[in-house]
């Protein structure tokens, strides 16, 4: 254990000095900034709780929020129905990572940037994050997904298209669920509301009422609405030029990067429950039996899942644990553990269906995320997924995943290879198993279970990518295997 712990400091110290070598002046000044926001204390680099959007920081800023919307503290999100959270332009994660302390889930998402990247931190600090823009079109999430979004002089100019980007903020939000805005724009005294400016901060207050959003609060830079929790509102609106509601041919629940509505999307959607009706978390993980039907799900096979899911987690935990687990994992807001360090937090399920191992993972206690990937070639499931207080988005297997390369720890699938290439299909098995190489890390695991045949197909193609793998069989399951990969950190 000494020696473990003195070959650590050297690390970090090693890692501490390359960083500043890396960082110095004139040879990548662009992400100068990103040197200020970490530190080098008691041999680990660490992150500032801070940044440059969050001045009196995050702590004070959440604080903040929580009062605006009517709270003692943040520590009161989850009984105001506030769980999940989507934080446009997330800066270095600072508060998504306070958030993760209070026990809420925040995804990140931002345009894809050639450095100083605000996703890939925040995916280096073990933070939900995604490459994502909504400036032409749909994010991949369906409508009413959720319960607050953030934004924090993310670059967006709300007032243009027509107000089509608050359009779509309304739709991702649920029912009474909060937008919250920081920006100079607000600031009614700042030296930057000129009448340019003025005329823009007046669209949006007169657009916001036209969504039928209620403006709780303004202090200094920030605004605090929240979405009308009724859809009588939208009926008695007298303000003119509305954006109408949408009929049913554009109020879809799997908008797979669509373009942007004009029209006001959720409200035919039987999923029109407001936060504060809804079951609190963590309890929102088992759904009751009247919303299960909603999704057109027997309480019975639901709970059956589940249960397979419990038995699976066990006997994937038996296999990796002596390899790659720890129980001292490293999260932000918690306090350093001692070595050995959990070596996996960014998990993606890649055909999550009910989101079942993310279930399974909280229940016995393992600290990850889980990004629930539901596949285009499936049934779209994720409003459930979402509804359990889970995070996860569409996505289509013959295309790259909005991600940056060496991001994700851990790669499961369960079925995929059959349900993606039973029949032909636009891409083949090794164009899958590139993109999960590229956004799998060294020394990261991928956990496969599907038919005998289709593992045989991938052990050969994980020879190929110079992959440590090996086929497990499974008690009491003659036709499916499982298949363990370990990618490694220099290719032999």
């Amino acid at each position: 254990m000494e020696r473990q712990c003195e070959d650590h400091q050297r690390t970090a110290a090693f890692l501490w000095k390359s960083y500043k070598e890396v960082l110095a002046p004139g040879v990548l000044s662009p992400i100068l900034h990103l040197l200020r926001l970490m530190l080098l204390e008691d041999n680990q680099i660490s992150f500032r709780s801070e940044d440059a959007l969050v001045v009196d920081g995050v702590e004070d800023y959440s604080h903040q929020i929580a009062e605006m919307i009517g709270l003692r503290n943040e520590s009161e999100f989850i009984q105001a129905g506030v769980h999940t959270v989507l934080d446009i332009g997330c800066g270095f994660g600072s508060f998504g990572a306070h958030l993760f302390s209070k026990k809420l889930l925040t995804m990140c998402i931002a345009g894809y940037e050639l450095f100083g990247s605000q996703v890939q931190l925040a995916l280096e600090r073990g933070l939900p994050a995604m490459l994502g823009s909504f400036i032409s079109r749909q994010l991949p999430y369906p409508p009413l997904s959720f319960d607050m979004v953030h934004c924090a002089r993310c670059g967006i100019d709300w007032e243009q298209k027509d107000g089509a980007f608050l359009i779509e903020v309304d739709r991702v939000l649920k029912p009474g669920g909060y937008f919250v805005w920081t920006s100079p724009l607000t600031n009614l005294h700042g030296a930057t509301l000129n009448n340019a400016n003025r005329n823009k901060w007046k669209f949006i207050q007169e657009f916001t009422q036209k969504l039928c959003w209620i403006l709780l609060s303004q202090q200094e830079e920030t605004v605090v609405w929240q979405k009308t929790s009724s859809k009588d509102c939208y009926a008695s609106r007298n303000l003119g030029g509305l954006p109408p509601v949408c009929n049913k041919g554009q109020d879809v629940e799997s908008p797979y990067y669509q373009p942007l509505l004009s029209c006001i999307g959720g409200t035919l959607s039987r999923r029109w429950i407001p936060i504060l009706n809804q079951t609190t978390w963590p309890a929102r993980m088992m759904p009751r039996s009247d919303l299960l039907s909603i999704h057109g799900l027997r309480t019975e096979e639901f709970l059956e899942e589940n249960q397979a899911w419990r038995s699976a987690l066990k006997n994937y935990w038996s296999l990796l644990t002596p390899l790659i687990f720890s129980d001292h994992p490293k999260r932000p807001g918690e306090d350093d553990p001692l070595p050995p360090f959990n070596m996996v937090r960014n998990v993606m399920d890649m055909n999550a269906r009910y989101g079942g191992l993310n279930a399974a993972l909280l229940e016995a206690g393992k600290t990850v995320w889980v990004m629930n990937v539901i596949p285009m070639s499936s049934s779209n499931t994720l409003p459930l997924i979402l509804d359990r207080g889970f995070l996860g988005v569409l996505h289509d297997w013959c295309e790259a995943f909005p991600t940056y390369p060496r991001t994700y720890d851990m790669l499961h699938a369960a079925g995929l290879l059959s349900q993606e290439f039973t029949h032909q299909y636009k891409c083949g098995m090794l164009d899958l198993f590139l993109e999960m190489d590229r956004m799998l890390r060294p020394e990261g695991w991928v956990v496969l279970r599907d038919e005998v045949q289709k593992i045989e197909e991938a052990r050969a193609i994980t020879a190929q990518l110079r992959w440590d793998a090996r086929i497990v069989e499974l008690e009491h399951d003659n036709e499916q295997r499982l298949l363990v990969c370990q990618k490694p950190f220099v290719r032999k």
